[in-house]
């Protein structure tokens, strides 16, 4: 039987076959993958010439291609549609993968014909776009150890290794603990508050579980649940908090205390060999960042601001309930709508019926698209994805050349990770002609069949904002793989999913889109107007729950190799103490148990991203604002300027090429209500 990966796919925009990839095709690709990658660095590295851009650039980014297609495949497989297989498979093929890229980014040859073109980059004659990636790869051989000696760069592999593989163990412990503390619901009369899509969700999933009769609600990654809005029985929000708080931490074959102690240690101590104070120093010297002191100042610079707007909003919340009870965590949300309802008339909950999922889809996400960039999408159900429930788009550009393909897989499922994400699947560069596929997937419970799917405020937020990354790595026109799509420093990376954000309520979109599933009537003016009135409401709490997060990621990556954590539980309290936000009824949006960001999902010490990006993303807004709102020339230069340079220049440099000037704090905290 041929394997799919040993070729690149046929299938229009190099879809991946699909239909034809089996489980038993993984690993003879994984491991001819990895064979044929050491030949080509092999050949480049010895090669007796000396290094030219030509003989050492050009097939470094040339090389690894099977490598690339299967890894690309299995890990898309991995996050979106597990099994016992793709668990296994991970777990051995996460060292393996860790000693690969070390036995390159570790060649001493290699790096020595990298180091000699970036000393005389000046002098080459290459456009800027190569003499960046010159920088980009003597940048990156160097931080990870390429100037080590042989001693260290052994003790560095072992580093690595063992790091991949907890790390992919802290995820699959993650996943499955997730799953088993689905809160298991007997009597629909619990579930009074909810709708009756929602209500459908619920029993769907605990039929897939084989629990007829019976309701569950299903856990999402962050700490909040979506239902603690909406529930009206006090005790069923206590258990969905409390089972969303104790993942990781029961006990049991699931519990990810002591892998964050060993995470974290091993992190300081390899910074330290690479002559690192701290695992965060060693991440931000090659963001934008530059530093954790950077980080930090900004962090504690709005943290006093949310925690005092936080406290006023509980005022609020208590002087609701009066003496009836101390208002809690899983009470928040419940008690937020009534206030919001109160001071502003309006309740997120009455948009629901206006979000159905196929019209946000069409009339709001992909139309806004064309509005913008003049780009249009086709569905292509004669092309098969990984999943059933996944579905396949064919993007043109406004003169009907091609763009390439979207993957849209919505719905949540127990093979499924917690999350939103968007990954390529194929990554436009024109050195191999390669064109781009991109997916997007979500977490929203599937009703029953011939119920309508009807999306909440922040899951029509939260598709906006992924449809953001889709458009960038769509965009991303560059000439080397290393560029492709989203490839871009981890704290910019947010930034144009950030932005894409701002259509979601946008007068004319939302004209377009949010119509009442039942009678087609569009939603009230003064619904929104109200929402909009209320924008800065609760800013305090999301705000207050996310710094927690993004300094609880810098605590644990501010440790040194010769600090000793023993107790995760302790270590934790006593970090969000230090900063101010330790304020029981606002807990952090990941505690370190699930907190699957920092601990399994690339973004170590770098969580701070988000709101470091937002500061981009809120003068940009105001500029699109400014300059006329949605039209294409402003799409044009966002897409031409930003978006479609992919990685191929500093982003920083990009952002200013686009907004004329660096990026003013003032937008952010308007919006935030921190000023």
């Amino acid at each position: 039987m041929t394997n799919p990966f040993f070729e690149p796919s046929p299938l229009p925009y190099g879809l991946p076959p699909f239909a034809d990839i089996r489980d038993e095709h993984y690993r003879p690709a994984f491991d001819r993958g990895f064979e044929e990658h050491l030949a080509e660095i092999a050949a480049i590295a010895e090669n007796p010439e000396p290094a030219t851009f030509e003989n050492t650039m050009i097939p470094l980014e040339k090389s690894g291609q099977i490598l690339e297609r299967v890894a690309t495949v299995f890990f898309n497989k991995s996050s979106s549609d597990s099994s016992d297989f793709t668990n296994e498979l991970e777990e051995v093929m996460a060292p393996l993968l860790a000693a690969h890229a070390d036995a390159i980014t570790l060649n001493p040859r290699l790096y020595a014909r990298i180091t000699a073109l970036f000393e005389t980059r000046a002098e080459l004659g290459l456009d800027p776009e190569s003499v960046y990636l010159v920088e980009r790869y003597h940048a990156e051989f160097t931080q990870a150890g390429a100037g080590l000696d042989d001693a260290a760069k052994e003790r560095l592999r072992e580093y690595n290794q063992q790091l991949a593989a907890l790390t992919t163990r802290f995820e699959k412990n993650l996943l499955a603990d997730t799953n088993d503390l689905a809160v298991v619901i007997d009597d629909v009369e619990e579930l009074a508050g909810l709708d009756e899509g929602e209500i459908s969700a619920a029993a769907e999933a605990a039929r897939e579980r084989g629990l007829e009769g019976k309701y569950l609600i299903t856990l999402v990654l962050p700490t909040g649940h979506p239902y603690l809005a909406s529930l009206s029985n006090r005790a069923v929000r206590e258990r969905i908090m409390t089972a969303s708080r104790s993942r990781g931490s029961r006990g049991g074959e699931h519990d990810n205390r002591q892998l964050v102690l060993d995470i974290t240690r091993l992190r300081a101590e390899r910074a330290r060999l690479l002559g690192f104070a701290t695992h965060a120093a060693l991440i931000t010297s090659d963001e934008t960042a530059k530093t954790p002191e950077a980080v930090d100042e900004m962090l504690r610079r709005l943290a006093p601001a949310a925690a005092r707007n936080a406290h006023a909003e509980q005022a609020d919340l208590q002087a609701l309930v009066g003496d009836e009870y101390s208002v809690a965590a899983w009470d928040w949300a419940f008690l937020t709508e009534k206030v919001r309802k109160a001071k502003y008339d309006v309740d997120t909950a009455e948009m629901r019926p206006y979000f159905e999922a196929e019209r946000v889809l069409h009339d709001g996400v992909f139309w806004a698209a064309t509005q913008v960039y003049g780009i249009t999408f086709t569905e292509r159900t004669d092309l098969v994805a990984y999943h059933p429930e996944a579905r396949v788009f064919e993007v043109r550009d406004s003169d009907g050349e091609p763009v390439g393909l979207y993957v849209y897989d919505l719905y949540t499922r127990d093979s499924k990770r917690g999350g939103a994400w968007m990954n390529p699947l194929i990554s436009q560069n024109s050195l191999l002609g390669h064109p781009v596929v991109v997916v997007n997937n979500l977490n929203v419970p599937k009703p029953a069949a011939g119920s309508p799917t009807l999306l909440s405020y922040d899951e029509v937020n939260t598709l906006f904002h992924e449809f953001g990354h889709a458009l960038h790595g769509l965009f991303a026109r560059v000439t080397y793989p290393k560029f492709a799509g989203t490839n871009v420093f981890r704290d910019f990376v947010e930034f144009p999913s950030q932005v894409n954000e701002m259509w979601m309520l946008w007068p004319e979109v939302l004209a377009n889109y949010a119509r009442h599933h039942l009678t087609g009537e569009p939603m009230p003016a003064e619904l929104v107007e109200k929402v909009k009135a209320s924008s800065t409401f609760n800013e305090g709490f999301a705000t207050s729950e996310y710094l927690t997060a993004a300094l609880l990621d810098q605590a644990w990556h501010r440790i040194t190799a010769d600090d000793r954590v023993t107790d995760v539980a302790e270590f934790e309290a006593s970090a969000i103490a230090s900063f101010g936000l330790d304020n029981p009824a606002v807990p952090t949006r990941y505690s370190s148990t699930y907190f699957a960001h920092t601990f399994s999902g690339g973004y170590d010490a770098g969580y701070y991203s988000y709101i470091w990006s937002e500061v981009l993303d809120a003068d940009t807004v105001e500029w699109f604002k400014e300059n006329g709102g949605m039209l294409r020339a402003n799409g044009d230069r966002f897409r031409q300027r930003l978006l479609g340079v992919g990685g191929s220049k500093d982003p920083l440099e990009a952002f200013r090429d686009f907004r004329g000037r660096d990026a003013e704090i003032q937008p952010l905290l308007d919006r935030r209500g921190l000023n």
